[in-house]
């Protein structure tokens, strides 16, 4: 389907990758509703982008409910909301662990069934969920963000083929490690030796794609991150010994010291 001229529902709008994300889509004639915590800053992005701005807390079933009711009719839904949830599982409290399943993997599941429907019946929409390569390959220090990105990418793929033949598609973004914007590049690590980055203008690119092609997964990274995620996915025992290899382990500790203070 076409971007241009479709209403788009956008969540984490006032993240890094959100802020690319809605550029892009703007620049491409969509029609923005944007999603995200912070009040100022989302206001300040939709008057850029010609979108409207509707605030919500995604880790909240309930505010989940309403911003379904706020945004009306919708006719793409972008999932990119997501909080780090970096650390050993054992570090976490429990409401911190709620409240990482609730917004990266719970919200976006409550959103997609909420809003299916009504692109069912329209035969008309697309469904985006901002994975993760952390969704194929595992690492230390991540096994709460590594479920929920599991989780995401499994749903997604899933419903897409119960969506066959309806008008309706399903794609998975999964970046590596971003620069400049985002998660990792918050936390100021270097990506494990050998490994490169991705602008967070290169994952609209892979958002405005997906949409438009309907792909089923679309990996924003570099080939050599992309290759090492598919043989960890599939041998986790190659992928762990790797990891401590080059590093991956004190990147990972970085992150999540970094991290901490978002859970």
């Amino acid at each position: 389907m076409h971007v241009r001229g479709s209403t788009v529902l956008l969540t984490g709008a006032t993240g890094g990758l959100g802020h690319a994300i809605a550029r892009a889509l703007a620049t491409q004639g969509a029609k923005l509703v944007l999603t995200g915590r912070k009040e100022a800053e989302l206001k300040a992005l939709a008057e850029e982008t010609g979108g409207r701005a509707l605030v919500a807390d995604l880790a909240d079933a309930d505010g989940v409910r309403a911003l379904v009711k706020q945004a009306g009719q919708v006719d793409v839904l972008i999932a990119n909301a997501a909080l780090p949830a970096n650390g050993k599982l054992t570090d976490f409290t429990a409401e911190e662990v709620r409240r990482a399943l609730g917004v990266n993997l719970d919200a976006p599941i409550a959103l997609t069934h909420a809003l299916l429907p009504g692109m069912v019946e329209r035969r008309r929409g697309h469904v985006v969920l901002i994975g993760s390569l952390a969704g194929k390959v595992t690492s230390p220090y991540a096994s709460l963000y590594n479920a929920t990105k599991f989780g995401l990418r499994g749903f997604g793929l899933g419903v897409r083929q119960d969506l066959a033949g309806t008008g309706v598609g399903v794609s998975v973004v999964q970046p590596g490690f971003v620069r400049d914007a985002g998660m990792f590049a918050d936390t100021g690590a270097k990506p494990p030796a050998g490994m490169r980055t991705v602008s967070p203008e290169q994952v609209a690119a892979g958002v405005v794609e997906a949409i438009e092609k309907n792909r089923a997964e679309v990996n924003v990274a570099p080939v050599e991150l992309r290759v090492a995620s598919t043989v960890g996915g599939a041998f986790p025992g190659f992928a762990e010994a790797l990891q401590r290899r080059i590093g991956g382990d004190d990147v990972m500790a970085q992150m999540s010291l970094s991290n901490k203070a978002k859970r």
